[in-house]
């Protein structure tokens, strides 16, 4: 072990004051630690919330070395301790007393003209309209045309992200041991005019969904990833898929998913 651990944080006041007492106990436990990214760190830790873990993966590129996040946000569903429980973090950690818990992400690749772009995510993708405009796409599964959607747009989820923007749609809770995505419309037409899925579709890791726009006069299309959203024009074709990037969260003894939908939801 070269002992050296990343620490990554939002603003708030209470993240701060968490930052400071952690860095402080981890220098007097024999470690080094880093406010500033560096590849040669065995763990990275993250304090805040949901947003602020989301931050930092994209930030750095979905970083390999495994993860811990210290909870200092509402919901904190990807958060593993709070920041009383310091000691005890830091006591496990150096006993070697976790698991790790590898997260699926999912890649989406849009063709714009001649150009092609690739984008990430850990909870999920989400395919728009410009300034809200509705739709058209003809969508496909393993290269078998399904159906012409309408609507505001699809959501493709992870297990992981099942219980994020995916959930507030109406789409299923997935135990994020189970390698799949999720496709749920956002506010579908299903009318004399249009036929589109009013509910989820669940797909295997080895099938992709392919996505051609059909807007008669422009063919602009919103790409969200985990909340960061880029506009495209000219889109001639989309293609989303299960990646194998994974992002490795560190667990302790005694977690359990759905204890945890549980704690969070009900």
């Amino acid at each position: 072990m070269n002992k050296k651990i990343f620490v990554f944080s939002n603003q708030t006041p209470s993240s701060l004051a968490a930052g400071r007492a952690l860095c402080g106990k981890l220098d007097n436990s024999g470690y080094t630690v880093t406010r500033t990214y560096s590849e040669d760190a065995e763990l990275m830790v993250c304090i805040g919330g949901d947003g602020t873990f989301l931050e930092a993966i994209h930030k750095y590129h979905f970083p390999t070395i495994p993860i811990i996040g210290i909870n200092t946000g509402h919901l904190g569903f990807f958060q593993e301790i709070m920041p009383d429980q310091l000691d005890d973090f830091i006591f496990n950690y150096s006993q070697g007393n976790y698991t790790l818990q590898p997260l699926s992400t999912v890649r989406l690749r849009i063709t714009c003209g001649d150009q092609t772009y690739e984008h990430i995510g850990l909870n999920e993708v989400s395919i728009k309209g410009i300034n809200s405009y509705n739709v058209h796409l003809n969508l496909s599964i393993g290269g078998s045309f399904i159906e012409r959607f309408s609507g505001d747009g699809l959501v493709v989820a992870t297990p992981a992200g099942s219980t994020a923007y995916n959930y507030s749609l109406g789409g299923s809770i997935v135990d994020p041991r189970l390698n799949l995505l999720q496709i749920t419309p956002i506010a579908p037409m299903n009318t004399t005019a249009y036929r589109a899925f009013t509910s989820s579709i669940l797909l295997p890791s080895d099938l992709s969904l392919g996505l051609i726009p059909d807007m008669s006069s422009d063919t602009a299309i919103a790409i969200c990833r985990d909340g960061y959203t880029t506009e495209y024009s000219d889109v001639r074709e989309m293609t989303v898929d299960y990646s194998d990037i994974k992002v490795n969260l560190i667990r302790f003894e005694g977690y359990d998913f759905w204890t945890k939908v549980k704690s969070k939801f009900l």
